[in-house]
């Protein structure tokens, strides 16, 4: 796969959008003389997180990573198209479901663009652009859902332990398991339609490269 030097520019604003909302989480946890590891273990139980966490390190394989087996499988068109359906889940659901909730400013305002907005759309281009295409198959859907499904599993666990939970449409001591369980099939029926629409732009921009190779 080839390394185009845009896509280290790319990287690197991950990378800074995830930095900027460690420092702001670890600051303000120092002011409240809190568990700095604790704050570390709260930001990575966000799915945004995780998966801008994932989104950082596909594009940083493909600008510069060495060779191996880890570059081939972050690179992988079924890894790829994983990363993209979850990045757009994540600026879909913020978009609908999130984003009147607060009004960030300053440094909050800019981790909360870069996570939510500009690397969605800076990975789409890149699974446009630079992941192979023609390779996917409708099976692939089931083992891309899984990625969600265990989160939401995680995320259901860990909140009836500590009594707090990531977002307000998973809430179960709010919501109910019943609220809570269709708002997650809710979620999860919109990761499919994703998945649904880059199977098949896959499909297409696949057999157009074979047409004109």
């Amino acid at each position: 796969m080839p390394r185009h030097p845009w896509l280290t520019a790319m990287a690197v604003l991950g990378w800074v959008g995830l930095a900027v909302q460690v420092y702001l989480v670890l600051w303000a946890r120092w002011q409240e003389q809190a568990s700095l590891i604790g704050g570390l273990i709260n930001l990575f139980g966000y799915f945004t997180v995780l998966t801008n966490t994932l989104v950082a390190t596909v594009i940083s394989y493909a600008a510069f990573g060495r060779e191996g087996r880890a570059r081939r499988f972050f690179l992988s068109a079924t890894v790829g198209s994983a990363v993209a359906t979850s990045i757009i889940l994540v600026a879909l659901a913020y978009s609908v479901l999130l984003r009147h909730l607060w009004q960030p400013e300053g440094w909050q305002w800019l981790a909360d663009e870069l996570l939510h907005d500009v690397m969605p759309a800076l990975f789409v281009l890149y699974w446009w652009f630079v992941v192979p295409k023609g390779s996917l198959r409708l099976w692939h859907l089931a083992v891309w859902a899984l990625y969600p499904a265990v989160y939401f599993a995680y995320a259901l666990w860990r909140g009836s332990e500590i009594g707090v939970y990531p977002y307000p449409f998973i809430d179960v001591a709010s919501l109910g398991y019943g609220q809570v369980m269709l708002n997650a099939l809710g979620v999860l029926a919109g990761f499919w339609v994703i998945g649904l629409v880059l199977l098949g732009l896959d499909w297409w921009r696949g057999r157009r490269l074979q047409t004109f190779a």
